[in-house]
Formats: C-alpha cells, sequence, structure tokens
C-alpha cells in the first residue's frame, strides 16, 4: 500500500476535517463524477470510485480513526513507518499472499503495530473483510439511519414536562422499488463493473482489500431501467411529524433516544434510531437556577419606601400574594417555598426579586409631593 492514495486528498478535505465537512464534500463530489451524469467519460467513472474509495472510510467514523492510526504510523507510506517492524505470525495468511515463483511472491502475515492489533485485522474491520462478508452485509437486512435532531422547547414545557412536535427528513426504503433501484418491469442483470459480487478489490502489490461496488451499490445487480422516483438508490427522503415527550425539568442537552423512530431499514432491516436534543428557549418572566425559578418583579418608589403587596404567577398559573416590607431596596429576594421545578422527586422553590422603576414624568402635584418628602428628609437636588 505504499502508494495507497491519501483518502482525505481524494476527498479534498483536511485530516481534520469534520464529519460533516467530509459528507458535504463527497456529496458534491460523487454528483459531479456520477456514472450516470458522464456517461461518455471513463475517467470521471474512475474518479467517481476514488471518491466513494475514500468516503467509505473517511465517512465511519470507526474506520476514519483506524485509517488515521494506521496513516500515523506510516503503514501507507511504506513499511518502515512502523516502529516495531512486521513481525510474521505462526500461522499463514491468504490476505492478498501469491504462489511461489509468482512476481511479489510471498506469504504475508499480520504485522505488530502496537496496541492496533494485526494489520490484517485493521484492514478486515476497516474495508469489510471477505468479499463474501461484505456482500452479505449489502444484501442481507441493513439497520435503517439513525437520526439526529436538536428541538426547540418552550422554557415552561420544558419546566413542567410535555410534548413538542418534530419535523423529520429521512431516508426510507423507496415504496416504488422496495429497495432495489429498479423501475418497475425493468430486467435485473448482474454488474459488469463487480460480476455480480456486489465488491471491488483494490491495493497494492501483495495486499488488497474490498469495498461495496459504487455502480451497482453493493448489491451485485443492476436494473436495465433505474427507479425514476429513487433514480435508482433504492432510497426516498421523506418528512414525517412525530410528537416527542419533553420529560418535567429538562434542560438544554438533554436528550431522548427513540428506539425505531428513524430512518426504515433495508430488506426488512430493524428501523434506526431518533436522537433529539433539547434546546431550551428562555421565557420572558422566568429564569432558572438549578431546580429553582427567577421572577423579576417591578414595584415602584412608593412601594418599597412604604411597603405594599404583590401578586406573582407561579409556575401552573396560580397566584400568590408577597408582602413587601417598607423600606425594600432594588435586587432584594423573597421565596415561595416549593413552587420552583419538580424533578426526580425534588421541588425547587420561586424566588421573586423586586426592581424598583421610577416614573418617566410627574404632575404638579406628585412633583410637590417628592419636593416635600426631599425637604423634609434633608436631600439636595
Amino acid at each position: 500500500m505504499a502508494n495507497s492514495p491519501d483518502y482525505y486528498a481524494v476527498i479534498g478535505v483536511s485530516s481534520s476535517a469534520t464529519a460533516d465537512e467530509i459528507k458535504k464534500q463527497y456529496r458534491r463530489l460523487a454528483k459531479q463524477y456520477h456514472p450516470d451524469a458522464n456517461q461518455n467519460d471513463p475517467k470521471a467513472a474512475e474518479r467517481f470510485k476514488e471518491i466513494s474509495e475514500a468516503y467509505n472510510v473517511l465517512g465511519d467514523a470507526d474506520k476514519r480513526k483506524q485509517y488515521d492510526d494506521m496513516r500515523r504510523l506510516g503503514a501507507f507510506g511504506g513499511m518502515s513507518g512502523f516502529g516495531g517492524g512486521a513481525r510474521p505470525s505462526s500461522r499463514p495468511s491468504g490476505f492478498g499472499s501469491t504462489g511461489p515463483g509468482q512476481p511479489g511472491a510471498g506469504t504475508f502475515t499480520d504485522f505488530d503495530v502496537g496496541g492496533l492489533g494485526g494489520l490484517g485485522d485493521l484492514f478486515s474491520s476497516m474495508f469489510g473483510g471477505a468479499a463474501g462478508n461484505a456482500r452479505q452485509r449489502s444484501k442481507g437486512p441493513e439497520r435503517g439511519q439513525s437520526v439526529e435532531q436538536t428541538v426547540q422547547v418552550p422554557f415552561r414545557t420544558a419546566a413542567t414536562g410535555g410534548k413538542v412536535p418534530v419535523e423529520l427528513e429521512v431516508n426510507e426504503e423507496c415504496a416504488v422499488c422496495h429497495g432495489n433501484g429498479a423501475a418497475p418491469g425493468a430486467q435485473i442483470k448482474p454488474c459488469n463493473e463487480c460480476n455480480g459480487r456486489g465488491v471491488i478489490s483494490f491495493g497494492q502489490g501483495s495486499f488488497a482489500v474490498n469495498r461495496p461496488c459504487p455502480v451497482c451499490m453493493g448489491r451485485g445487480n443492476i436494473p436495465s431501467e433505474r427507479c425514476g422516483t429513487c433514480r435508482g438508490t433504492g432510497e426516498a427522503r421523506v418528512r414525517r411529524t412525530v410528537l416527542i415527550s419533553v420529560p418535567a425539568g429538562a434542560e438544554t442537552g438533554h436528550k431522548v433516544r427513540l428506539r425505531g423512530q428513524g430512518g426504515k431499514g433495508a430488506s426488512g432491516g430493524q428501523a434506526g434510531d431518533l436522537v433529539i436534543t433539547f434546546d431550551v428557549q428562555p421565557d420572558r418572566f422566568y429564569k432558572r437556577d438549578g431546580l429553582d425559578l427567577i421572577a423579576t418583579v417591578p414595584i415602584n418608589v412608593a412601594q418599597a419606601t412604604l411597603g405594599s403587596r404583590v401578586s406573582v404567577k407561579t409556575l401552573d398559573g396560580k397566584k400568590v400574594a408577597i408582602r413587601i416590607p417598607a423600606g425594600t431596596s432594588a435586587g432584594r429576594r423573597f421565596k415561595v417555598a416549593g413552587q420552583g421545578i419538580e424533578k426526580d422527586g425534588k421541588r425547587g422553590d420561586l424566588l421573586v426579586e423586586v426592581t424598583i422603576t421610577v416614573p418617566d414624568g410627574l404632575t404638579e402635584a406628585q412633583e410637590k409631593a417628592m419636593r416635600d418628602f426631599a425637604d423634609a428628609s434633608g436631600l439636595k437636588y
């Protein structure tokens, strides 16, 4: 694999690119070089294969990690990159070996790469193992797409619990072709690219690995006419709305996993999951501090000076009366016990914080009263 291409260079991203950046770039390139859009350009087909090969590794978190580990150790730039060198195992390996007298003859066995395990095992886990296994995966039941989505939740719904509607866009098996990519009545024939195997072998010298065929998408066959609904992909993008239960006391970042509510599985496979992350929206009246609620209530100068009573709504809509003692200063808090957020058998308090408002303008009588008060108090103005 000394001359194996750099998958990051093939996709056209840096090695620090995020999964979303890699996916976005792959989709752009795949659309540009897809064989259906470049039927008279064999170079475009080859480019499409390279792109698919690269994304098959970089688009999978586990495979990408293993690829990065091997890339860092020099596995794709010559065997000298392995610090400990090659160590043959006690058992022969059929992984790309050739017979005696043939070019590149020799038996390649597992290489010791420290904690990474055998090189053969790494390639097997990264690229799908033997051709039979890869074909079995592509033809057998496949688990549906897991969908992750952030949902905005009103403050009071998050505090007391409730339900919020969520509109999802997921990939599901095409209802017209039932996932085989063929138009109704079309003939199915073996794929010429992979000879019906569903996988393509690639590599250098004595190394060979397998990946799903990009032409037939791992099915091993292609239709005489592609499905017009899904354009031969076997999948359709659909939108649906579901109601999500929000537990009482939920906060921003809280996740809910709904089993089987994601994308529909292919070939009878299990449906994927729906993972919802809550983003709790601010409230115009309440703020939250743990399980306590903080409500800001404005009072005027006379109320703060002479004392007063104010009414405050609790989270459940009830009104409670609070006594404001004379001489109350701005920022003072009054506690209403047990009227906060309830979660896991515990309940916080409602903290009422007062602010003092000053009138924008005074009538003559009000201004005279204020001046009399200031004069009597010895205040300068």
